[in-house]
């Protein structure tokens, strides 16, 4: 039994395809099989019912591939405790960011790493949130910066910073005259949304309850779209509050803060379960910390090194 030997049914699992495994492994598929089948002759088991389409791990296949998974997590653990006594570069990282977050983080961000950790080679993959999780959770990228919860049991999300979420209002809007609106008495008929709205992470605002419902709900694609629209057509939109320094000085005279509750929104890196890269987690929170104010960055964060 060996660990490459794990990590091939384990990939089997993954694509539920021999072929498809192999080639993810970059091996022959006939080298792949063989491997699995002299695994199954030392068990004596049948891991893969090979009659199905598409593959499907035996039940005793299931319990074999979730030890071959603690294994596979636990031997990289290994090897990235010895990269770092060695000192050896972190390497490339393939990060993904939702849209609403990288105006303000990517460009300062790239930037720190380039001064700081010029052997970081990084990949920015822009994208919706439900996109980035799907990437995730194929491991097509490593590591993702966005919004929190995301409910979803594979991956593990670390809080980095909690910011306010404001209402960008049209002058000609009645609500236009109070410094600071409560959510309650937002206005339904007049907001324009984000395509991938706040609405899932706080359900206090009471558009949200109205989605898909006679009242009409305006959907944008950033936040540069939302300041466009409601500058030309009127109404209201909802902003991260990192978003208001890159507004001009007469567009941050529309910003109004809002109450009771207050809503804000947590940004976390977000990994996959099974992702061991401690170091290179701490090197992109300590970039987060250096941009974002001190007072939204998350306390145990400020405190303690993430811990995988």
């Amino acid at each position: 039994m060996t660990l490459q030997q794990m990590e091939y049914i384990v990939a089997v699992d993954k694509y539920r395809h021999f072929a498809k495994a192999a080639e993810s492994c970059g091996i022959a598929q006939s080298t792949l099989s063989s491997m699995i089948q002299k695994l199954e002759l030392e068990l004596d088991v049948t891991i893969f019912d090979r009659n199905s389409h598409p593959v499907n791990p035996t039940a005793v296949g299931r319990e074999i591939l979730t030890r071959a998974r603690k294994l596979l997590f636990n031997a990289a653990q290994v090897r990235e405790l010895v990269a770092m006594r060695k000192g050896e570069s972190i390497g490339a990282v393939s990060l993904g960011i939702v849209s609403t977050v990288a105006p303000y983080l990517l460009p300062k961000m790239l930037k720190f790493l380039s001064g700081n950790y010029p052997d970081i080679r990084v990949h920015v993959e822009e994208g919706r949130l439900s996109a980035l999780v799907s990437q995730l959770e194929r491991g097509d990228i490593d590591v993702a910066l966005m919004a929190t919860p995301v409910g979803n049991g594979e991956l593990l999300e670390i809080p980095v910073y909690r910011e306010r979420l404001l209402a960008y209002i049209a002058p000609g809007e009645p609500i236009y005259r109070q410094e600071v609106l409560r959510v309650g008495n937002l206005p339904a008929e007049s907001v324009w949304m984000l395509r991938e709205g706040y609405c899932p992470n706080n359900g206090v605002f009471p558009f949200c309850e109205r989605r898909g419902s006679d009242q009409a709900v305006y959907e944008a694609g950033s936040v540069e779209t939302l300041i466009k629209i409601v500058d030309e057509n009127g109404g209201y939109a909802i902003i991260p509050e990192l978003h208001v320094p890159l507004l001009k000085e007469s567009q941050q005279r529309n910003v109004r803060a809002l109450c009771d509750p207050e809503p804000t929104r947590e940004i976390a890196l977000v990994v996959h379960r099974n992702f061991v890269r401690e170091r290179l987690l701490n090197v992109l929170a300590e970039a987060v910390k250096t941009i974002i104010p001190s007072e939204m960055v998350d306390e145990r964060l400020k405190k303690f090194s993430i811990k995988l």
